[in-house]
């Protein structure tokens, strides 16, 4: 996955939005001011104007009250500190998402104002796609609505013409649209079709010219894995840098490693993509209904190694049924569930290499800049 500097500001927290003007950067902040207001965050971000490389930039960070709610940068426990109720109240999850962005260690840069508030949306989106998605399990995964999706070797599953492509994800995802039919996935598969779709419900709104250049592209060949993240992916964070363990922003797409070798030669149990619901809870792509604490997401993938067999044919596959009993066996014990969680928190090894790394990643994957005029994205046939 590329680097794009022209996203990272270095000794910078929080938020970053840059411009050549001083007088366009006033505006802003007061926008910003304003926008802080409207969502009732005046006692968690602070703004200033700062001069950095010839440019002023909006500096939006947590106020001393935001940082005594997320010690040592841990925003899992912010949404319950704060009584948000991000399900039913949209206006509380865009709070999450901002002050969350305002917390990072690392900055997160923008162009715009515009750019800014198309990223909160972004992952608005996703988040609001992930609570709804569920699928069966399928590290294949070649089932998908045949009205909307062509599939054709090398080139993946193409958008046949005349499909609006939100309409084709959200009912190749979305069981409630799809007639409660479960289409077959790996998690990252699955996790790209969220992000994917938010990404295209945001360019449907807000930017149609490069929406209907993303439909053509899904028309001739779909972007995926390393494509797709070279489209439309950037991360913060790296291994020699990495962001706090207990850091996360709703609407994020993460990897969690499975850290254990030998489970991790079964196909699909290399490590789990998820996205981050916010709340404390990331989502469960096959039980909706069930999502993930951070403890849960570690005791499941440790009691993968438990589940490893051999089937007839020699080939190496995973029982399911036993990992679950295992987690729920670990849940009795206190001890037993912090002895896995400290085993697992702990950052990933690198590629390759297995030994005393954990889950956790040390990076977050971030969408690319978005709005006319200013968009990154990275679309090529």
């Amino acid at each position: 996955m590329a680097d794009y500097s022209k996203h990272k500001i270095e000794a910078l927290e929080g938020i970053c939005v840059l411009f050549e003007q001083e007088q366009l950067a006033k505006l802003a902040a007061s926008e910003i001011t304003s926008w802080r207001q409207a969502l009732g965050a005046q006692a968690y971000l602070n703004i200033a104007l700062v001069s950095y490389q010839g440019q002023t930039v909006v500096h939006v960070t947590a106020s001393p009250a935001l940082h005594a709610l997320t010690p040592d940068y841990n925003t899992l426990n912010l949404c319950a500190q704060l009584g948000l109720d991000t399900l039913h109240q949209p206006e509380h999850l865009d709070l999450e998402i901002l002050l969350c962005l305002a917390c990072s260690p690392i900055a997160y840069c923008f162009p715009s104002i515009a750019e800014l508030k198309a990223a909160v949306r972004v992952r608005h989106f996703a988040v609001d796609a992930a609570r709804r998605t569920e699928l069966a399990f399928n590290p294949d995964g070649y089932e998908r609505p045949k009205e909307c999706w062509t599939y054709v070797e090398g080139k993946g599953f193409l958008l046949k013409p005349g499909v609006d492509m939100v309409e084709a994800l959200i009912k190749t995802t979305q069981p409630e649209v799809s007639g409660q039919q479960l289409y077959t996935f790996s998690c990252g598969r699955a996790a790209e079709y969220i992000m994917l779709l938010s990404i295209a419900q945001e360019l449907k709104l807000n930017n149609p010219a490069l929406y209907t250049a993303l439909q053509k592209q899904w028309q001739t060949r779909a972007l995926l894995a390393d494509d797709f993240n070279d489209a439309f992916i950037y991360e913060v964070g790296t291994l020699e840098h990495p962001l706090p363990m207990q850091f996360y922003v709703p609407g994020c797409r993460l990897w969690f490693r499975n850290p254990d070798s030998h489970s991790a030669d079964v196909e699909g149990f290399e490590g789990s993509w998820v996205v981050y619901h916010g709340g404390g809870e990331f989502c469960n792509l096959w039980e909706r209904a069930n999502p993930f604490k951070l403890t849960d997401k570690c005791l499941e993938i440790y009691h993968w190694r438990d589940g490893v067999f051999y089937d007839a044919a020699g080939e190496l596959k995973m029982n399911e049924d036993i990992v679950r009993e295992k987690v729920n066996e670990t849940k009795k014990s206190s001890a037993e569930t912090n002895r896995i969680v400290e085993r697992m928190m702990r950052y990933r090894d690198i590629r390759g290499v297995y030994q005393e790394g954990g889950c956790i990643d040390a990076t977050r994957d971030v969408v690319r800049w978005i709005c006319p005029n200013t968009s990154d994205l990275a679309l090529g046939s």
